[in-house]
């Protein structure tokens, strides 16, 4: 779509750009039309066959970035770092969010660049422009050093990223813990910094004023802050009200108006999650804190947040796309983050040393665990490929484990798994007799002993249950097998289960794949004998049928015991058992046609098992570092848009009078757009900024702009320039505030401009109200402006029985937002 608008740009030579203007050509203005046109994040790059000397780049909004490596005689351009390291230590890196004109916001949000080969490598190569068509010098300042080099993304020896970076996860939970776990005169603490948890933030937990925390991320990240959420709220007990959820759960159906009340913590590895990242400025427009773990240093995520917490050392890179080890690392960030608020809210700790001694001992159990992989490749090698039905399970801390797995298993091996708690698996679906993982690390006692029943329920409903347990634990011999984990505290054991699902997981994976070796070996055995079906004669059809036929034999072989009943397609394995038995000999030709509908001939029998082969191949494959449908950064999700707010005519104008529209709180849109129906025309405005504290007796207020009837009226601070009366009020409250002019009666609305805490201007519109409303639409402004409504009616059952809302329609629109509440309650009386 994207090169036909470019192309018909082009041809019509339209474009809202001047003659003049830098971005002047057809081709780089016909690329800088279309973009613009286009809403949402974005990232894109163009290149003409009519210019093939320039690549054209468009970035817009915080979904998705890119990188222009400068290397020797040439530029690398790609979405991550990663992308460039191998050809360029340095790069320039584009800034789809901050606007280039702070006072037309949203046109020059965005940029542009072109890329001129001939220059290729320099920075004089190089032409930046905002949307808007300003130009954006690029200098010396605008490099960038790679903070990781080819060494990070380096295999090494290790067959898969996924393998390397499971093996790597003890280290970087050391790395995370590394100088926070500290040992002070013999006792064990933990200390963050202030860096993650400010001083103000801790003082706001001391007092109270912080009462609610969320625990927010997406997949990986979101499980991980579920063990932030259940050690917190142990720690905390009831000084605080935690709970963990996913982000798009919160900024879909639990934000409120005022949040704050509430620290949010958001997790992301790569802190470019959009769907975590909006949800975070929700929140945040809202009044939240924010703190957030992370491992990418210099991310979106951290500089929307008052608090960061890096995992390992804030550049372990991640290559595969299922994460492992920056989930371990998320957990470790969890539990000290946990402990660092706990100790906030004044909780006693003196009696965790025996829980922070083992999390300060738990990379070495890791690797225990690492070095029993070929434990958990016979169990998967055995089990894996055979079954269809996959389920995870776990109870208390363990559920944390089996959501984890679930995700693993689901990524690497291509399965739809079920999760449920342990002791509810029995009441769901063991009539598909699934093969079962079930997270019993850490468990011990009755609880332990009641796991065994149900594992001993499992079997009895012919499922297969793999049990991960505590060394030494001999009373799960219901399972068809178990993989022992070193004996930790009873609250970490899920994080050995987790690692031994880990590895169960990429070998399943692996013996998955290892199915399709026959099937890729008869491939490719076939397309060396012939270049194309047509040249198939009937000796050359003899000796590929002499080829094949022991590899034939290995498909049948793993077809007889069950080897391809997980996951090959039972239609796709009768497809190739039937065209084997033709290729081989072992059916004639001539009874093709009963078969398939169509004269056999080799050629068409060798045409059809390579379908065939590439369709099983397709099912078998498992690639362990890629995701089929998935990718490492998800740059697209929710937008959570306020869109419907700012079509409102009232939001409209304020914003055309040059609020900027990131200083303009959800509260105040909202109340903007419920006095929109009282208002019949807007008759000027005028805009102040505001210098110093609102509060304090030295802010001062002047005009910035002014427009309509606010541009032939004299104002006060012209005079006196000192932050006064409503004005103040206004600024103090953060609130939008209807006045009426004590000189000249006139109607104004008084807007707070916010940027971060601080009121930093106001904007003042001058109105024309409609004198009446009909009822039901008085009460709809009435109450969404500071709950007017609620006030006024609380006024009149005071002394009267009822509330004739039938009333609001006979009082003048502007009494029922001006006049004093008790006033307005008397015309309600004398009716």
């Amino acid at each position: 779509m994207i090169p036909a608008l470019v192309s018909r740009a082009i041809s019509a030579s339209e474009t809202s750009l001047s003659s003049d203007s830098d971005l002047s050509g057809s081709l780089v203005a016909a690329f800088a039309k279309t973009v613009a046109t286009f809403e949402g994040s974005m990232a894109i790059a163009a290149h003409s066959g009519a210019d093939p000397n320039q690549l054209l780049l468009a970035l817009r909004g915080s979904g998705q970035a890119l990188y222009i490596g400068l290397a020797d005689d040439s530029y690398v351009v790609a979405s991550e770092p990663y992308g460039v390291v191998e050809e360029a230590s340095q790069y320039v890196r584009l800034d789809g969010e901050t606007p280039s004109d702070l006072d037309n916001p949203e046109a020059s949000r965005g940029q542009i660049v072109v890329l001129d080969a001939a220059l290729a490598g320099s920075l004089a190569g190089i032409r930046r422009f905002s949307y808007d068509g300003s130009v954006i010098e690029v200098g010396a300042e605008d490099l960038a050093r790679a903070e990781v080099t080819t060494r990070d993304i380096d295999r090494g020896a290790f067959p898969h990223f996924l393998l390397k970076e499971i093996s790597e996860s003890p280290a970087s939970f050391r790395k995370t813990l590394r100088a926070k776990l500290i040992e002070r005169d013999g006792v064990l603490v933990v200390d963050v910094g202030s860096d993650a948890l400010p001083d103000s933030i801790r003082e706001k937990l001391s007092s109270g004023a912080l009462r609610r925390v969320l625990v927010i991320g997406q997949g990986t990240a979101a499980v991980a802050g579920q063990s932030l959420a259940a050690a917190l709220a142990d720690l905390a007990g009831s000084q605080l009200v935690v709970e963990a959820l996913p982000a798009t759960e919160l900024s879909g159906f639990r934000l409120s108006e005022d949040m704050s009340a509430t620290l949010v913590i958001a997790i992301s590895q790569s802190g470019t999650t959009t769907d975590t990242n909006r949800t975070v400025d929700l929140a945040r427009s809202r009044g939240a804190v924010v703190i957030s773990i992370v491992n990418r240093r210099g991310s979106d995520l951290t500089d929307r947040s008052d608090g960061v917490l890096y995992t390992s050392d804030g550049r372990d890179v991640e290559m595969s796309v299922a994460s492992t080890k920056a989930f371990y690392a998320q957990i470790a960030a969890g539990f000290l983050l946990a402990f660092g608020i706990a100790s906030a809210v004044g909780a006693d700790l003196a009696d965790r040393q025996e829980f922070l001694a083992a999390l300060r001992d738990l990379p070495a159990a890791m690797e225990v665990v690492l070095s029993r992989r070929s434990a958990a490749r016979v169990i998967a090698e055995n089990f894996a490929p055979s079954k269809r039905y996959w389920a995870v399970v776990g109870n208390g801390r363990n559920r944390i484990a089996a959501q984890e797995i679930r995700i693993k298993l689901s990524e690497l091996c291509y399965k739809s798994i079920a999760c449920d708690a342990t002791e509810d698996k029995k009441h769901i679906d063991l009539s598909a007799e699934p093969l079962i993982l079930v997270c019993a690390a850490g468990l011990s006692g009755s609880i332990a002993d009641d796991v065994a029943k149900e594992l001993a329920i499992y079997r009895a409903h012919k499922a297969t249950a793999i049990a991960f347990v505590n060394d030494g634990e001999e009373r799960f011999g219901a399972a068809i097998a178990t993989f022992p984990v070193p004996v930790t505290h009873p609250d970490l054991g899920f994080v050995l289960s987790a690692m031994a699902g880990h590895l169960f997981g990429y070998e399943a994976a692996l013996a998955i794949d290892a199915s399709a070796i026959p099937l890729r070996e008869s491939r490719a055995a076939i397309e060396d004998a012939y270049g194309s079906a047509e040249l198939v004669n009937q000796s050359g059809y003899s000796r590929l049928g002499e080829t094949i036929t022991p590899l034939a034999e290995r498909f049948f072989g793993l077809l007889r015991v069950g080897g391809y009943d997980g996951s090959l397609e039972a239609g796709t394995a009768v497809r190739l058992a039937s065209l084997f038995r033709y290729a081989t000999g072992i059916v004639p030709l001539e009874v093709f046609a009963v078969e398939w509908g169509i004269v056999g001939t080799p050629a068409v029998v060798i045409e059809w098992l390579t379908a065939a082969l590439t369709l099983a191949i397709d099912e078998l494959t498992r690639p362990v570092d890629a995701i089929k449908h998935q990718a490492k950064t998800v740059t697209v999700g929710i937008s959570r848009s306020d869109d419907a707010l700012l079509r409102a005519p009232l939001v409209q104008a304020v914003l055309a009078a040059g609020a900027a529209r990131d200083n303009l709180g959800y509260r105040v849109l909202r109340t903007l757009v419920a006095l929109d129906a009282a208002v019949e025309k807007v008759e000027g405005s005028t805009r102040y900024r505001i210098d110093g504290d609102p509060a304090s007796d030295d802010a001062v207020i002047a005009v910035v702009e002014r427009a309509g009837v606010g541009a032939t009226l004299a104002s006060r601070t012209e005079r006196d320039p000192r932050l006064r009366g409503t004005k103040q009020l206004v600024a103090v409250e953060g609130e939008v505030t209807i006045a009426r002019g004590r000189s000249d009666g006139r109607i104004v609305v008084i807007v707070p401009e916010v940027k971060g805490a601080d009121c930093v201007g106001l904007t003042l519109l001058h109105l024309d109200l409609h004198e009446n409303l009909p009822p039901e639409v008085a009460r709809g402004v009435l109450s969404g402006y500071r709950n007017r409504y609620a006030a006024i009616r609380s006024a009149v059952t005071e002394t009267e029985p009822t509330f004739d809302d039938a009333l609001l329609g006979d009082v003048l629109m502007a009494d029922l937002l001006t006049v004093p509440v008790y006033t307005l309650a008397d015309r309600w009386r004398e009716k």
